[in-house]
This record gives C-alpha cells, structure tokens and sequence, in this order.
C-alpha cells in the first residue's frame, strides 16, 4: 500500500497540515512536530506525489534547457548542474540540443509554452531580437552567454573581456611576447568579447599586435585548435604562446604543437577556456580559465522561479557570475 499524508500524521501524531508543512519546507514547524513527522516519513516510506503537487500550483513541473552542443563539454557540465539546481525546486529538464542553427534554435524556442514547461533556459548562437518577439513563448526564460541580442529577458553571463584579458595577462606576466588567439568567429558572441579581451591586454602589457596571430575556428572542436596551431607554426615567427577560446581548441592546438615536437609550457605556453574536466587530465594540464558552471545554473534556475512566484512585473536583470584562472602546467610546467 501506498502510504499517505493521513497515514504519516496518524503514526506521527500530528496534523495533515504539519505533515504537509514538513513535506514542503516551511521553516515554521515546531522542532518536535518536525522530528516525529521525519520520523513517520522513514518508518512509511512516503514519497511525495510531484505530479499531483504540480497540478495544484498549476505548473508542469519541468524547465527547457537549450544549449548548440553536448557534445561540448562545457555545455555537458552546464547540463548537469542545471539539472541538479533543478531538481532542488522539484522541476525536471527537458533537453534539446540546436547545433547552434537558427532554424533549430527557432523551433525549439517556438515549441514551448505554458503546457510544456514551466520555464526555459537558453544558450543561443544564432537568434536574432526578432525571434524572441515573433516567438514569444508565454513562459519566463533566462539567456546564458554573450549571444549579443537586445531582449528584454534576464541575462546570465562572465565578463568574457576581462576574463580573456586575465588569461592573455597571465601569459605576458611569464615574459611571453608573441601570444597568439585561436577561435575567431564572426557566428560566435563569445569569440568578439574574447578577441577583445585579448587586445586589451596585449596594449596593457605594451605588446605589438598582429592579425596573422589571430587564427579562426570554424567550430570550437579539438581538430579546429589543431588546424589553427599547425597554421601559426608555419609563420616566419611563430608564437611562443597562444591563448584559446575553449578547452578543446587549446587540447587539439596542444596536440598539433607536440607533434611538431615542440615542448609546452618551455616553447610554446597554451591557456584554454571553460575549466572543463579534460583541462584537468590532459597532459599538460591545461592552464585555464574558470567560469563558475554552478553559480551560472543556480543562478538561471532561480530567476525562473522568481518569476514564476512573484505577483509584480520584475524587470529584466543581466546578472556577472564569477570567474577564475587555474593556473596549470601548459603555462608554468610541472612543480619540482
């Protein structure tokens, strides 16, 4: 048998209020009330009924998450702790992945509505202002990342300029004086703020600047950073540093680099972006910086639920999550 709110209260000895209130989290329950209930709730092994709850509060009890590509790790990482943030406000995630294409990201976007979720998360590459307003969804969303569109939405993001400034900083500090960019992309919001913070602190730390030092990336795949690297090693004068726009570019340029038999960090010193797990394990470890991945989901999960509970017109609010750099060997080698 399935046991219930009235069976918990009877062995309790309390109310079906109290039990409801323990079940829910009300802080306002009386400590012994709260220690009987806990009690009673092992002993029948009651499970909440989240359909039902849902139902009452008129929600779906799920969020959308939108991302381009899972199989990118960063977004991989992002998923999960959008999942787990989610699942702490009793929501499930529904997860599609676009590509990074308008049209994907289009229909996506298109298909929600109040009767599917509840909210939605989004990571778009190639949504224009237009979109959002043609497509209006009648659930609240949250934008993550520098997509840059003029949307009035909550906005969760890094400073990519300064963070990529801090990157390119770091590597000056070590006496590095040809550093290049890899991962310049005219589809990418990302890649015109990290180009920018790259600059920033070339002309900060009194650095000549070159365009044949700024290497494209078609996608941000490890065979990208690969073909990139293997164009910079064949200039007059190679770079003795390169900044990348994410891990994986910085792993294939790595890669290339090696093959090319060039020793990093004391040839050629490598940073990456998105501190993803790999960064940790690659050998070098690779020098890069760290969004908080956490700080992002959390922080995009309880916008949606603000706006879904508060009774007045909030206007949008574009929120700076945290950043790190982690320094490791591709920059300063191996601990002795």
């Amino acid at each position: 048998m399935v046991a219930t709110l009235k069976d918990v209260a009877t062995l309790a000895g309390v109310s079906v209020k109290t039990v409801s209130n323990v079940v829910n989290g009300y802080a306002f329950v009386k400590a012994e009330n709260r220690r009987r209930v806990e009690e009673a709730l092992a002993a029948t092994g009651y499970r909440p009924n989240v359909g039902a709850r849902n139902l009452r509060r008129g929600r779906t009890g799920f969020l959308a998450l939108m991302v381009p590509e899972l199989s990118i790790p960063y977004f991989g990482e992002l998923a999960g702790l959008v999942i787990t943030a989610a699942q702490q406000q009793d929501w499930s995630v529904l997860i599609e992945h676009t590509q990074g294409t308008r049209e994907r990201e289009r229909a996506t976007l298109g298909s929600l509505g109040p009767h599917m979720v509840d909210g939605a998360i989004v990571s778009p590459e190639a949504l224009e202002a237009e979109d959002f307003a043609a497509l209006g969804t009648g659930v609240p969303l949250v934008m993550l990342g520098e997509h840059a569109v003029d949307v009035p939405i909550d906005h969760v993001a890094i400073d990519n300029v300064l963070a990529a400034k801090t990157a390119v900083g770091h590597l000056a500090s070590l006496g590095r004086r040809r550093i290049a960019a890899i991962g310049q992309n005219q589809h990418r919001g990302t890649a015109a703020l990290r180009l920018a913070g790259y600059r920033d602190a070339l002309a900060e730390a009194g650095l000549p600047q070159s365009d044949d030092l700024v290497a494209p990336a078609r996608n941000y795949h490890r065979r990208d950073g690969a073909e990139a690297m293997a164009h910079l090693l064949e200039l007059p004068e190679p770079p003795d540093a390169v900044f990348c726009f994410n891990d994986l570019l910085a792993i294939g340029a790595m890669r290339a680099a090696a093959e090319r038999g060039l020793r990093i960090p004391a040839d050629l010193a490598i940073v990456g972006f998105d501190n993803t797990e790999e960064s940790a394990y690659s050998l070098p470890a690779l020098t890069t910086i760290a969004p908080d991945k956490a700080a992002i989901a959390r922080t995009a999960v309880d916008l949606v639920r603000r706006r879904i509970e508060s009774t007045d017109q909030l206007a949008p609010q574009d929120i700076q999550t945290p950043f790190s750099l982690e320094v490791r060997e591709s920059t300063v080698g191996r601990a002795t």
